[in-house]
């Protein structure tokens, strides 16, 4: 199955508390606030997987929530940071943010990768509020919530040619001629459901890629046939 568009909710994760906390052994007179820090939770990063080709994971998955941090503990401990959370997607995804409309990334090359939601950041124990003028601080903050963004992927196709026509006029069989792709070809109208991509190779040493895209009919920007969205 092709799936080139997705809708789905994205929430990184939330800082750790930070900790009301005071030193106290037995030997030791005044030993003052101790409370560590909480960690910073998990960004949402999405990240180009070569190997992909298809938005489906996403039809399945409408959710996607980061870990959240660590709260800091006494003898001023912090707490643990939680790793980043990196989500594969195919080269040519579009992240648009769904409740603003606003372009969030384009991620079309190698390996590139983008923070989608960041992580919030992790409270602040009552060691970091000490000062000459209040040496026992008995306040510390709750960490802060991580980014949550409704957002659309859209999947572009990678392509230098294109093949339109009408349905069942040889797209699909040049493709399989001037390449090694292997499309579905039958005596029927849309026998190609979705792009197909092959790579064509010159005589000259020459690469470029074709897709052999869905047949159109009269009718088709009104939603005939197939439409014309491909």
């Amino acid at each position: 199955m092709f799936v080139d568009e997705a809708l789905i909710k994205v929430i990184a994760g939330k800082g750790g508390n930070g900790c009301t906390s005071f030193r106290r052994e037995k030997y030791v007179p005044n030993g003052g606030p101790d409370g560590g820090n909480g960690g910073k939770g998990s960004n949402i990063i999405f990240k180009v997987d070569e190997g992909l080709n298809t938005l489906l994971d996403f039809k399945y998955k409408k959710t996607i929530k980061g870990e959240n941090g660590k709260h800091g503990s006494g003898k001023k401990q912090y707490g643990a940071s939680a790793e980043d959370l990196v989500i594969s997607v195919p080269q040519g995804t579009t992240i648009i943010d769904n409740d603003t409309g606003l372009l969030l990334g384009d991620l079309i090359g190698k390996g590139e990768q983008l923070i989608i939601a960041k992580g919030g950041r992790g409270g602040r124990g009552n060691a970091a509020f000490a000062n000459a003028f209040n040496t026992a601080p008995e306040i510390s903050e709750i960490g802060e919530e991580g980014e949550t963004k409704n957002i659309k992927l859209e999947l572009k196709i990678i392509a230098d040619v294109g093949l339109v026509g009408f349905p069942s006029v040889g797209k699909s069989t040049l493709l399989s001629k001037i390449s090694k792709a292997t499309p579905k070809i039958a005596e029927y109208h849309f026998t190609t459901l979705s792009p197909n991509l092959g790579v064509v190779k010159t005589i000259d040493s020459r690469v470029f890629t074709v897709a052999d895209l869905p047949g159109l009919i009269e009718g088709a920007s009104k939603g005939e046939g197939l439409g014309d969205k491909f």
